[in-house]
Order: structure tokens, then C-alpha cells, then sequence
């Protein structure tokens, strides 16, 4: 089978090409899509190429909100102003994703829609209650990041619909922005476990608390136990270790070729005793 390989320069053009080619795969940067067809050995009638529509190549501020386009490099997300000043635990999760290559190629919008557990943007986005916008000819939906991916590589895209863009309220409440991550090496790993954190505290008393763990489960895990169980605490070692053990009941880490399902258990708890270094 012959692929056609398509590279609208605007919305209009897109949509055209969607309703020659319904079957076609969208693709951003290619880092995920073209290593995936290659290993699986598919093959796709036509590709259709986001990186001409400027429209998708975006970040920008207003109501409230940040916009980033879904075609938008990581690289320059990693370095505006704006995500610097106002969203940094997603800043540092992009830091440790892959290398200045792949963040050159490689986009947000890619990274969500690939709906990978260990996909490194995604504790962060779950963290910052990230919304996605959702776009086709005629119709467009808003849905929260968590809504939007159901299970690994699997979301809730119709045909003929694109992710357009990632709104991110802005808030200036959570005084810690905390990402990291556990690999088989200390670069270009995939994550065995990673963690996303936002806290806020008052004189070291936790006043709320959002976290995210990545490839600990079918999608990130989140849990309000683990949450709840800090509020009104000062964060103190003690009172982490309690919280860690909670996250290790809360996770459903499977095992695979990097490591055991109890390890990553073991792992998701320690990270969050991390937070102590934050205080």
C-alpha cells in the first residue's frame, strides 16, 4: 500500500484532507507515530501532518487561562515565558522528556494523544487540571485531560476530529511544583514511575495538594486519600511517610520488562517523600 503524505497549512485545507483521507493518521512531530508503524510494521493509507497550520503552533494567555496549540514543540514550550512564570511543574516535566532532539520534534499535543502511562507531560497536566480542545469542521468539545485518555493508547478522539489545544487555568496559589522521575538510566529513559506534584502551604502547613504518578497504573493515578490525608499537616517527614504508604495501596503498577510491580509500588510511594527537599 502506498501512503500519501499530506501537509495542510491551515485548518480549512486540514479539514478537506480528512474528508478525501478518514482514515488517514494524524501526526504532529512523528517521534511516536512513525516509530510506532515501523515496530508494528501497520501500514496507513495517508498521514496527514500538522506542523504547517500556525493556528496549532501556539501558546498564549487569556481569561484566565494558558493556550497551548496542540502542535506546539516542546522545546518551546520548555522555554516561554509564560509556562516558566506560571506552570512549572509541567516545565520540568518536560525537561526530562527525552532528549533536545526529541523535545525539537516532539509535541504536547503528540504526547497526550498517545495516551502512554509513561507518557512524561502527563502527571503534570493531570496536576494543573489541564482541559483539552477538541476541534472538527463543525463542533467543538472541552473535556478535562482525564476524561480525555481511557486507557493505554486509547482516548476519546472522534474521526474527523483533532486535538486543537491544552487550556491550563493559571493560578498562583501552589508555591511547590515538584516532577521527577525513576528510569533505567539517568537520560532517554522511559519512566518506570514518574510524579507530579503541586502543593500549597501556609508556615509549612499543607493548605491543599494535588499529585499524579505515571506508568503505575492504565492511565495516571491520582488519588484524594493521598491528598486529604495532608491537609491541615505540616510537611514533615512523618507525616509524608504516611501519606507514601497510601499511594502504594493507591497505585496499580503492573510488571514488565523494567521492573516489578511491587518495585514500582515501592517507587511511587518514595518519590512522594521527595517533597520533604521542598519545604
Amino acid at each position: 500500500m502506498k501512503t500519501s503524505f499530506l501537509l495542510p497549512d491551515s485548518l480549512n485545507a486540514l479539514w478537506a484532507d480528512l474528508d478525501t483521507h478518514p482514515n488517514a493518521k494524524i501526526m504532529a512531530g512523528g517521534t511516536d507515530l512513525l516509530v510506532f508503524l515501523r515496530t508494528r510494521g501497520e501500514k496507513t493509507p495517508a498521514i496527514i501532518c500538522l506542523e504547517k497550520i500556525s493556528a496549532l503552533d501556539t501558546i498564549e494567555q487569556r481569561d484566565g487561562s494558558l493556550y497551548i496549540g496542540a502542535a506546539t514543540s516542546l522545546t518551546n514550550i520548555f522555554e516561554n515565558e509564560l509556562i516558566d512564570n506560571h506552570l512549572g511543574v509541567l516545565q520540568s516535566a518536560i525537561g526530562e522528556l527525552g532528549s533536545p532532539l526529541i523535545r525539537n520534534m516532539g509535541t504536547i499535543g503528540g504526547n497526550i494523544c498517545t495516551g502512554s502511562p509513561a507518557g512524561d507531560t502527563l502527571p503534570a497536566l493531570f496536576v494543573l487540571r489541564a482541559e483539552v480542545v477538541l476541534k472538527s469542521r463543525k463542533s467543538e468539545r472541552i473535556l478535562p485531560i482525564n476524561s480525555f485518555i481511557t486507557g493505554p493508547g486509547q482516548t476519546v478522539l472522534q474521526n474527523g476530529e483533532i486535538l486543537h489545544s491544552i487550556r491550563i487555568p493559571v493560578s498562583s496559589q501552589f508555591n511547590i511544583h515538584h516532577f521527577e522521575k525513576v528510569g533505567q538510566r539517568k537520560a532517554l529513559a522511559i519512566s518506570i514511575v514518574s510524579f507530579a506534584a503541586l502543593v500549597c502551604t501556609e508556615k509549612n502547613i499543607v493548605k491543599e495538594a494535588r499529585f499524579a504518578w505515571g506508568s503505575v497504573g492504565p492511565t495516571i493515578i491520582e488519588s484524594k486519600e493521598v491528598e486529604q490525608s495532608l491537609l491541615g499537616q505540616p510537611l514533615t517527614l512523618s507525616m509524608l511517610e504516611n501519606a507514601a504508604n497510601l499511594a502504594r495501596q493507591a497505585v496499580m503498577p503492573i510488571s514488565d520488562l523494567r521492573a516489578s510491580g511491587e518495585y514500582r509500588k515501592q517507587v511511587a510511594g518514595n518519590l512522594l517523600l521527595r517533597l520533604v527537599a521542598t519545604v
